[in-house]
């Protein structure tokens, strides 16, 4: 079975190879790991702890980063050697000032995991949530160098659960540790023998309430507001801009409304504001008078964990396609989410649901009456925002368990 899995790892390679000319992310991701063995050997080893952190891209490294953190402070001599798999993880967070050394991965045959691990020799390694990749796990084990799993989440459908998965199974024996974000998970783990599984939640929610309370006022946007009650839509695609869109053009009623794209292409930013019939200014356009706009669009990244702080209520993009985004750093600020219907596979946003913090539609008046529920009764939006930033609180502390294993 392995041998047909480094089959497998070298024909995605090629493919990407071949995908480098016309493809950007695919080119990044060749770019990346050119030369990779050079700065590898190019990493001071020397004789300082060294703990390794795996992410396949951003969202995983949001969700390894408040352990990094932690562990910087607790033990400020030991190295973090931080890997991603993707460029979207690579690229926005290759100055990240909280590890020591940033690198791609490189691919995951037998003789890049010897390589890496014969050469850094990590006194721990943690993978974050999804991340198996057999020939580093299989060379870490030979080495006996600890390795866990944190913010891991199982469901029967994966490939640990069924009759071919016997290669997957084994990669899960590697593991020192699992840490799993509910009991779905550690009860589906034990029914294939794996018992070394730790309930600790999902990181996560340190990371939110970590961002919550060092958000930055943000001038412009306070401008635009000026003390106005806002609904902020986060992450939004094509399909939930179109029904936010056709309700903001018939909405007659006080609040204002800022729009945070999750494609912030020049072209696409043009489309929206040509669709939008009330005054729109852009978030880059420094001449825009932003106190007498109705809709405020963010054409730049890096600003949408801190805006959700503004909203009176919050729509979450993404579930009319592969799935919402980030629901937590809107429901951490006690305010009322809503998104699409393509949510089920994410346990916060289930949860949110069944608490009474988080409300899902199926179209465009589905979100038509719950804007008008809660724009009209700010009593119900109060109590559901509340309820949200409860189930927030009650979920804090995976980073402390996971720390403990962490010591030296």
């Amino acid at each position: 079975m392995a041998f047909f899995y480094n089959i497998g790892i070298r024909a995605y390679s090629t493919a990407i190879r071949l995908a480098a000319p016309f493809n950007e992310k695919a080119a990044l991701w060749l770019k990346g790991r050119k030369n990779i063995r050079k700065q590898i050997a190019a990493i001071p080893r020397g004789s300082k702890r060294l703990i390794w952190f795996h992410a396949a891209s951003l969202g995983e490294f949001e969700q390894g980063r408040p352990v990094m953190e932690a562990l910087k402070k607790e033990q400020p001599d030991t190295q973090i050697l931080l890997t991603f798999f993707s460029p979207s993880g690579y690229e926005i967070r290759k100055n990240y000032n909280g590890a020591d050394h940033i690198l791609y991965l490189p691919a995951d045959t037998p003789g890049n995991a010897r390589f890496f691990i014969n050469r850094l020799k990590p006194d721990a390694a943690v993978f974050i949530k999804y991340e198996f990749w057999y020939n580093y796990l299989h060379e870490l084990s030979e080495h006996n160098i600890p390795v866990y799993l944190i913010s891991a989440i199982f469901r029967k459908e994966q490939p640990f659960f069924k009759n071919w998965g016997g290669l997957h199974r084994k990669m899960l024996h590697f593991f020192t540790r699992l840490f799993v974000q509910d009991n779905e998970s550690v009860q589906l783990l034990a029914s294939i023998g794996i018992k070394n599984t730790e309930l600790t939640g999902d990181t996560r929610f340190d990371r939110v309430k970590q961002i919550a309370a060092q958000a930055k006022n943000i001038g412009k946007v306070e401008l635009f507001l000026n003390r106005t009650p806002a609904v902020v839509c986060g992450s939004t695609w094509p399909p939930d801009e179109e029904i936010l869109i056709d309700y903001i053009n018939q909405y007659q009623g006080a609040y204002k409304w800022i729009l945070t794209p999750h494609e912030i292409g020049e072209n696409h930013i043009k489309s929206i504001m040509e669709k939008c019939q009330k005054s729109i200014v852009r978030y880059t356009d420094e001449s825009a008078d932003y106190s007498s706009a109705e809709v405020l669009i963010i054409d730049c990244i890096g600003l949408l964990s801190a805006i959700y702080r503004y909203g009176k209520i919050a729509y979450i993009g993404g579930g009319f396609g592969v799935g919402i985004h980030n629901t937590l750093e809107a429901a951490v600020y006690g305010i009322p989410v809503i998104f699409g219907p393509k949510y089920r596979k994410f346990k916060e946003a289930v949860s949110l649901i069944q608490e009474g913090g988080a409300f899902t539609i199926q179209n465009g008046n589905e979100l038509n009456a719950i804007l008008d529920s809660l724009m009209e009764n700010p009593e119900i939006a109060g109590t559901a925002g509340k309820k949200a930033v409860a189930y927030v609180n009650s979920q804090l502390g995976a980073t402390e368990c996971i720390m403990k294993y962490l010591k030296p």
